[in-house]
């Protein structure tokens, strides 16, 4: 969807017009729950999450000043909720002395590729950012902006990714 598009129906639904947040939802949520999945990788707390980001979206939708920063403001709000939640699951089970924790298992879901499968052994910091820059095609600035830190940090970690990729690449050729 272009971003002229975007931002005219983020000025609908600011004005209450259930079709065009309707449709805002239907063209960012799969990406939200992508992104929401890097973070958590656990699949109910990521429906969790992105639902409670979108509950927040709905809220404050009105207070949103730049149509432009759609997309990287529902993917910080995404990102607060997932962590949010991972930081509560974290304490329940902690609490849950007798469950085996399984959240580790979860780690290897998305073996599509070599490629993924690297990215995936990336540090989490840097996974973050190759997932929003590269998969979710979002500019350095929505990146600074969804990750809460300088563009000259998400420039650095992409650079450091690639340079970790590389390495692990040419170690299987």
């Amino acid at each position: 969807m272009e971003q002229a598009k975007i931002e005219l129906l983020v000025m609908d639904a600011k004005q209450a017009d259930e079709q065009a947040f309707t449709l805002l939802f239907q063209h960012f949520n799969p990406g939200l729950l992508r992104f929401a999945y890097k973070i958590s990788k656990n699949e109910q707390l990521t429906h969790d999450a992105v639902q409670n980001a979108w509950i927040k979206i709905t809220k404050s939708l009105k207070n949103l000043q730049d149509p432009r920063a759609f997309k990287s403001w529902a993917y910080q709000a995404t990102r607060w909720q997932t962590l949010d939640l991972v930081k509560q699951q974290a304490k329940e089970s902690a609490l849950q002395v007798d469950e085996p924790v399984e959240a580790l298992a979860q780690v290897k879901n998305e073996n599509d590729g070599l490629l993924l499968h690297h990215i995936n052994e990336l540090p989490d910091i840097d996974k973050h950012t190759i997932h929003l820059f590269y998969l979710e095609q979002m500019s350095l600035q929505e990146v600074s902006l969804v990750l809460e830190i300088p563009i000259g940090t998400v420039k650095s970690r992409l650079n450091r990714a690639r340079k970790l990729l590389k390495q692990k690449i040419a170690k299987v050729n």
